[in-house]
């Protein structure tokens, strides 16, 4: 199977990127952490290798492990995909180490608030009902640069209860294996 032509959304291009070797960086440091989602075949991967070939210049490619079947969701709808407004940015940009999350004002001059990404995780969680957690995944277009120099990644998250025709241990499953691996980003 030849991703470049099944699923086009593995294929990320790099194309317009300043920090390129910087973007490439910061995004291999969230390889099997955040579960990457495809539009064209609705699914969810949750084990996967990031790659950069050489001769697909200026492109990432995602590969899902072809051993893992069992770690690849299916039949997950579009329409249960939706932004968050939330980013995962560097801790230098706010002068500190470690993974920031923005989380966005809806007023005043300040755009948004840069808190450690676990906290910011944590607080964005407690104020969300208990049946719509925030339960992130990236998709083509979510690798992107915050300013001229900045990798960031934009969230997306999944919402269970437009999984309708899931069922409830797949719903489960999915919940469980996001929040496995978020618990795992320092």
């Amino acid at each position: 199977m030849d991703l470049a032509t099944d699923n086009k959304d593995l294929v990320w291009d790099l194309e317009t990127f300043n920090q390129r070797q910087r973007a490439m960086d910061f995004v291999l440091g969230f390889e099997n952490k955040l579960c990457v989602y495809s539009d064209s075949v609705e699914q969810l991967y949750t084990n996967y290798n990031i790659f950069f070939p050489k001769e697909e210049n200026r492109k990432l490619v995602i590969l899902p492990n072809p051993y893992a079947h069992h770690d690849i969701f299916h039949s997950v709808n579009v329409d249960a995909i939706t932004p968050t407004g939330l980013n995962i940015i560097p801790g230098d940009v706010v002068g500190k180490e470690g993974l920031y999350l923005t989380i966005p004002f809806k007023s005043g001059k300040t755009r948004y608030r840069a808190v450690p990404l676990q906290v910011g995780l944590r607080v964005v969680n407690q104020q969300r009902p208990d049946d719509k957690p925030l339960l992130p995944v990236l998709r083509k277009g979510d690798l992107r640069e915050l300013d001229s120099n900045t990798p960031c990644l934009h969230l997306h998250t999944i919402n269970m209860g437009k999984l309708d025709t899931m069922s409830t241990l797949e719903r489960g499953g999915i919940r469980t294996v996001i929040e496995e691996r978020l618990s795992g980003i320092q």
